[in-house]
């Protein structure tokens, strides 16, 4: 799977609000030039963040956006959803009978539905905190004893 850029540049650009940490809105411009993207296409990711409660926007002198709620409290599957980032493993719609190949699923259209449902998950459980304190930094996926799934945990975890 491969993430487009919208996800992506999405997580990054929340993550520089949540940076500052001082309270103060951060100007759209600001991020573009720390992340070296676009300030249109900014445009149009806040404008969806913004409609879907992930950020405010604050007008006037020194305007920018904030986040409307504490960084512990956005998951990072939540932004992505709110840029309308699909999350999916297979080339199938949901409910889609049509199926993957020639008019059916494929062998390993189940295999493909799982490792989306994981990501999903992880995503869905990792926040924007996580990703300011550093919880994936030098992450590494191990098994728990007596337990079926995989965890992305840090080396200090492990």
């Amino acid at each position: 799977m491969l993430l487009s850029t919208k996800g992506r540049y999405a997580v990054m650009a929340i993550v520089e609000v949540a940076r500052q940490n001082d309270a103060r809105p951060l100007a759209l411009s600001d991020i573009s030039l720390r992340l070296d993207l676009s300030l249109a296409y900014l445009e149009q990711l806040f404008m969806k963040l913004r409609r879907k409660g992930i950020v405010q926007s604050v007008r006037g002198p020194g305007g920018g956006y904030i986040l409307a709620r504490n960084a512990d409290a956005i998951s990072i599957g939540e932004v992505m959803a709110a840029v309308d980032e699909p999350v999916r493993m297979t080339r199938c719609e949901p409910g889609d009978k049509a199926g993957c190949v020639a008019s059916k699923r494929c062998s390993t259209h189940d295999l493909w539905l799982a490792l989306g449902t994981h990501i999903e998950r992880f995503l869905a459980d990792a926040t924007v905190a996580d990703v300011l304190t550093g919880r994936f930094s030098g992450a590494e996926v191990v098994a728990f004893p007596g337990d079926d799934a995989l965890r992305v945990v840090s080396k200090a975890e492990a």
